[in-house]
């Protein structure tokens, strides 16, 4: 499962709003917002690119911190 309080916490540290985020991987803001939420799920090439983003791992900000 996807647990996006780390992603969430990146993007506040770094003060970039949920634009950002969507043009980031290609999205308007509310699709953005829908995959932070959980609503949505993120497609592995935005994991990426965000990842790639804040030069952390794919499973440092999307997995669960209780499986690891």
């Amino acid at each position: 499962m996807v647990d996006c309080n780390e992603l969430r916490r990146l993007r506040k540290y770094h003060e970039l709003t949920l634009e950002d985020m969507g043009k980031m991987i290609g999205v308007d803001a509310r699709t953005y917002s829908n995959k932070e939420k959980g609503i949505s799920q993120f497609k592995l090439n935005e994991m990426v690119a965000i990842s790639c983003h804040f030069k952390k791992s794919i499973e440092e900000i999307f997995l669960n911190k209780k499986f690891m």
